[in-house]
């Protein structure tokens, strides 16, 4: 088993990996279908015409979570990683009043947002909780091309087919090569261990090594892009104020404790729980951004973008003995950690709760914090199993199907839980009782018992009871 690094985190923009950037992808794989020559339909003429139909929690809450405004921009042909917001934003407004889409390499196609976009609220499509239908119509209106699209989690995106072929066992598109390409194809956290044992080698060393066969020399420039995106997104989430936009009126609050926070620096009289405060405030930063729709990177998802850059902005700016070096290993731990959940569970609040998001955001983490500290293998295998443990359960409840409440917090709290969860494995010698695969199953067989209103559906939890105005 296989997940670069580089899809675990992928730069993006807010405020979902699954309903922004993973419908964005769809639209944009959809119309190379069309530039490709993708076979017609018998009797159809040239294509003239775009529409799109979203299905369960894309439906219930895409608005909240501008899954709209991800198709017409999937549609036009951008993409989450190189998209200006700024400029997205003046371009969805000309979509909405023309009703055209001008993508490279196609001829303009219409796309009338009012009634070839459509929020289909009844039953979910059979593969996933996140599923879309795209089609393309010749001007009579006959169907010229379908597909069948799933967005599940993370920013990954599969059609029917490919979703079908991997549950039959075939390998996920995203694992590109054959295991024994790589020097240490560990699918479980067992074999990770096995692995570490019979080569010498710690986790961030595997998975270096793993990396290389496909990135080679190029790997740290690559990851350094990645720590510095999620550092931009820190530093920019402690400066902005003002009102998150949706509707619900939550106020920025990062800023405001970051300064707090800098004025009480060298007191005396500070409370040492204060570091909690530092690592709430790193998250709360990048969710705040990640709300705005601003860039982001998805660490695995973007509803848990802040777990992962607050504790390494807290091993970089308080840890003692913190180094670059340091930051790339904890990066690479953490990707090792969340390619065994998502191969084996899932990363998708549709389908499996916060569980799959923050949960898995905090034992990557843990995991990567453990291991920058001095943890060995087994040390950090306990890190991720007592952080994800301690997360088994969580709802995706938000509220009007916003990136906010509870999301913002709940990063937070994840950050912290993230590195006392490191803090207990350094404390022991690595033997545990849950092993983290272990544990792992458990989160998708709660997921999957989990009822479909705690699932990123908005229909139940904090979701309904809001207080009244």
């Amino acid at each position: 088993m296989f997940l670069s690094v580089f899809d675990v985190f992928k730069i993006g923009i807010g405020p979902s990996s699954s309903h922004t950037m993973g419908p964005m992808v769809a639209a944009a794989r959809f119309l190379d279908d069309l530039r490709g020559g993708a076979e017609k339909i018998p009797g159809a003429g040239t294509v003239h015409r775009l529409a799109a139909s979203l299905h369960g929690s894309l439906a219930w809450t895409g608005k909240g979570h501008a899954t709209d405004r991800a198709v017409i921009l999937g549609f036009c042909g951008l993409s989450p990683e190189t998209l200006d917001p700024d400029k997205a934003e003046a371009l969805e407004e000309t979509v909405r009043r023309e009703g055209m889409v001008h993508p490279d390499g196609l001829e303009p196609l219409a796309f009338d947002t009012q009634n070839d976009l459509v929020f289909d609220f009844g039953p979910p499509l059979p593969g996933h909780a996140n599923g879309m239908v795209l089609k393309a119509y010749d001007e009579a209106g006959n169907t010229y091309h379908q597909q069948t699209y799933y967005s599940v989690g993370g920013g990954f995106v599969l059609t029917a087919a490919e979703l079908e072929a991997q549950r039959a066992g075939a390998h996920d598109l995203h694992e590109e090569k054959v295991s024994h390409a790589f020097p240490y194809p560990f699918g479980t956290a067992a074999e990770m261990l096995e692995m570490g044992v019979a080569s010498g080698l710690s986790i961030a060393q595997m998975k270096r090594a793993n990396e290389q066969v496909l990135h080679g020399a190029g790997l740290d420039d690559r990851i350094d892009r990645i720590l510095d995106t999620m550092d931009d997104c820190v530093a920019r989430g402690l400066t902005q104020e003002g009102i998150l936009p949706g509707g619900l009126k939550v106020r920025r609050r990062a800023k405001a404790i970051h300064d707090q926070l800098q004025a009480e620096r060298g007191m005396n009289l500070a409370q040492p729980h204060q570091a909690n405060d530092w690592m709430s405030v790193y998250a709360m930063a990048v969710n705040e951004e990640n709300a705005a729709g601003g860039r982001v990177v998805t660490s695995p998802t973007n509803g848990a973008a802040g777990v992962v850059p607050a504790v390494l902005r807290y091993y970089r700016d308080h840890c003692v003995g913190a180094t670059r070096a340091g930051c790339r290993d904890l990066l690479l731990t953490a990707a090792a950690i969340g390619g065994l959940i998502k191969h084996n569970a899932s990363i998708s609040g549709a389908e499996a709760g916060c569980q799959a998001e923050v949960g898995s955001a905090a034992a990557m983490a843990a995991a990567g914090l453990c291991a920058v500290l001095g943890g060995n293998n087994e040390q950090v295998e306990n890190a991720a199993e007592i952080a994800l443990e301690h997360h088994l359960g969580m709802t995706c409840d938000p509220a009007a199907g916003l990136v906010q409440v509870p999301c913002i917090e709940r990063n937070a709290l994840g950050a912290i839980k993230a590195v006392s969860a490191a803090s207990l494995a350094l404390r022991g010698d690595g033997q545990h009782f849950m092993p983290l695969d272990n544990c792992i199953r458990v989160m998708l067989q709660t997921g999957q018992d989990m009822n479909e209103k705690y699932k990123e559906t908005s229909t139940g939890g904090i979701a309904v009871n809001l207080p009244e105005c």
